[in-house]
C-alpha cells in the first residue's frame, strides 16, 4: 500500500478541485491485489461478477449555469483490468460540478468514456433522477440469518479461513446465509467499512458458527471492498468445496459513494441494486 499512499490526494486533506479532471481518477491493479488469493492466481478467474458503484452526490450545471443533481449508478466487471480507488472517484465527481452539459445524456457518455479508460473495460453507466431513485425503496439482503447465532468471539483475531468447514458426510442443498457483521479497514485511511453479506451455495452444509467467526475476522483487515469479497469467495471455496457459490455484499456508503462487489462461479443473475437500511 506505500505505492497507494504516496499519491497526494489519497489518505490524507485534500482541495476539492473546481474544474473537471479525469485525470484524478486512480486507477488499481486487480492483479496486484489478488496475488495472494490462490485461486486468483491462474489465467482464468474462478468466479464472473461486477462492482456495482452507487453515487449520491452528483452534480453539474446546464448550458446557463443553473445547477443539477442527481444520482448515478455504475457497473465495473470483475474481470476488467483496474478498479477504481474510491477517494479518487469522488474527487473526480466533484470536478464535474462547474461543468456544463447539455443533459444528462452527454454527461453519462462522458463519465462512461472516463471510467472505462480507467478501468480498461466498458463500465455500465445510468443516471437518475432523485424522484425515481427513490422509488426502488429499500430493501434487506434476504437469507438465513448468522448474526442469530450466540457466540463469544474475540473481536480482535483475524480472519482465518481454517475455521471454515463443510459437512462432507451430509447430501448437497440449497442455502442462502446473510450476516450485516462484516466490518473491514480501508487501506489507504484506516476509516471503517461496514457491510452487509449474502452467501448463496449449492453444496455440503457450511458450519454457520465457523462462517460467522471468519466473518467477523475481517474486522482488523486493510483491504478494499472488492478483494474482501473475493477473499471470502475464494476461503469458502476452498476450505467447503461448494459445486455452485454466490457472494454480494453491500456496504454502507462512505464519502457520497457505496460499493457492492458480486462474484459468483455458476450463472448467477446480477443482484438487484436496492439499498438497504444503512444504506
Amino acid at each position: 500500500m506505500t505505492l497507494i499512499k504516496s499519491i497526494p490526494q489519497l489518505g490524507m486533506q485534500t482541495a476539492y478541485p473546481s474544474h473537471y479532471d479525469p485525470g484524478l481518477l486512480f486507477p488499481i491493479n486487480r492483479a496486484v491485489q489478488r496475488a495472494n488469493l490462490p485461486l486468483l492466481n491462474k489465467p482464468v478467474l474462478p468466479f464472473f461478477g461486477i462492482d456495482i458503484w452507487n453515487a449520491y452526490e452528483l452534480g453539474w450545471l446546464n448550458t446557463k449555469g443553473k445547477p443539477q443533481i442527481a444520482l448515478a449508478e455504475f457497473i465495473i466487471p470483475a474481470d476488467s483490468p483496474m478498479m477504481i480507488e474510491s477517494k479518487s472517484l469522488k474527487l473526480y465527481l466533484n470536478s464535474l460540478n462547474n461543468e456544463r452539459f447539455l443533459s444528462s445524456d452527454e454527461l453519462g457518455v462522458q463519465l462512461k468514456n472516463d471510467l472505462s479508460t480507467a478501468t480498461g473495460a466498458s463500465v455500465q453507466v445510468r443516471i437518475l433522477e432523485p424522484e425515481k431513485a427513490s422509488t426502488t425503496g429499500i430493501q434487506e439482503l434476504t437469507g438465513v440469518l448468522l448474526d442469530r447465532l450466540d457466540l463469544e468471539v474475540d473481536p480482535l483475531i483475524a480472519a482465518d479461513p481454517t475455521i471454515l468447514s463443510a459437512d462432507q458426510a451430509a447430501a448437497p442443498i440449497k442455502q442462502c446465509l446473510v450476516s450485516h457483521l462484516l466490518k473491514s479497514n480501508c487501506p489507504v485511511t484506516n476509516q471503517p467499512d461496514w457491510a452487509s453479506i449474502q452467501i448463496q451455495y449449492f453444496g455440503r452444509p457450511i458450519n454457520e458458527e465457523g462462517l460467522l467467526r471468519y466473518l467477523i475476522g475481517f474486522r482488523q483487515l486493510g483491504e478494499f471492498h472488492e478483494d474482501c469479497v473475493e477473499t471470502i469467495f475464494c476461503a469458502i471455496k476452498e476450505r467447503c468445496a461448494p459445486e455452485k457459490l454466490a457472494v454480494f455484499a453491500r456496504y454502507t456508503r462512505r464519502g457520497g459513494l457505496d460499493i457492492n462487489p458480486f462474484r459468483a462461479d455458476y450463472n448467477a443473475a446480477w443482484p438487484a441494486n436496492v439499498r438497504h437500511a444503512r444504506q
